[in-house]
């Protein structure tokens, strides 16, 4: 899953916050299918995307994954252990393609924000923007179980990748229901029993395509009690 028309990180933050995080960081490349880092490890670096797709999840109590985010060129990853004492990783990594990456060293980073009280605040908002990104989708399954989980789902995805038609907002791309699931913490037999039972209530359908159009938006913010964040928060990535 790749977009092509959000902005990356990088693209979000300063030429002079840019600069200094490429000023200090060294390059490495790592294999498809394999962890940059895992929940619970020592968290001493920060990582920037050159090339490639990291996939950023959590598992749950049950043991399901929790897809959060897909991490592309520009990206930053690892960024919530910044200014925290013996940190240690919240999420997992994981390389869905052959990754080319800057690699950070949190110590020096901290270091030269310390110095820098302009940069430093820049860099604490953006990561606070990310934050409230990541725990409103957790809000969501955890408020709302696994139904809201996939409403809001498809909320975000129309968001991130939706164009609006006619009768209804197409989402621009191919999902398969396992794919829904790992963003819903679920299972791919109970997405499959939503979805059709949301087809049978005329909420979506699916297109010859096999694309999803969601026909009724304020039926699934409805339902889960959404809370009209803006734009930039509730996105799939």
């Amino acid at each position: 899953m790749e977009s092509t028309n959000r902005k990356s990180d990088l693209e979000c933050i300063s030429d002079d916050l840019t600069s200094l995080l490429q000023s200090i960081s060294t390059t490495k490349t790592i294999d498809a299918r394999t962890f940059l880092f895992q929940e619970g490890e020592e968290a001493h670096e920060l990582y920037v995307i050159q090339h490639g797709l990291i996939q950023i999840s959590k598992l749950t109590q049950e043991g399901n994954e929790l897809n959060l985010r897909t991490c592309q060129e520009g990206d930053i990853v690892g960024e919530l252990t910044l200014f925290t004492d013996e940190a240690k990783y919240m999420l997992n990594a994981y390389a869905l393609k052959k990754c080319k990456i800057l690699i950070i060293q949190k110590d020096q980073l901290e270091k030269e924000l310390l110095s820098n009280s302009r940069l430093t605040f820049e860099f604490m908002k953006w990561m606070t923007n990310l934050l409230r990104i990541n725990q409103s989708k957790i809000k969501d399954l955890v408020m709302n179980g696994k139904k809201g989980a996939l409403y809001s789902t498809l909320i975000r995805f129309s968001n991130s990748y939706g164009i609006q038609q006619k009768d209804g907002r197409l989402i621009d791309m191919h999902l398969t229901n396992q794919e829904i699931a790992k963003f819903c913490a679920a299972t791919r037999e109970s997405i499959n029993r939503m979805l059709n039972d949301l087809k049978k209530k005329g909420i979506i359908q699916i297109t010859k395509e096999s694309k999803i159009l969601i026909k009724d938006i304020h039926y699934l913010r409805t339902e889960i009690g959404c809370d009209h964040c803006p734009i930039d928060i509730c996105v799939i990535d």
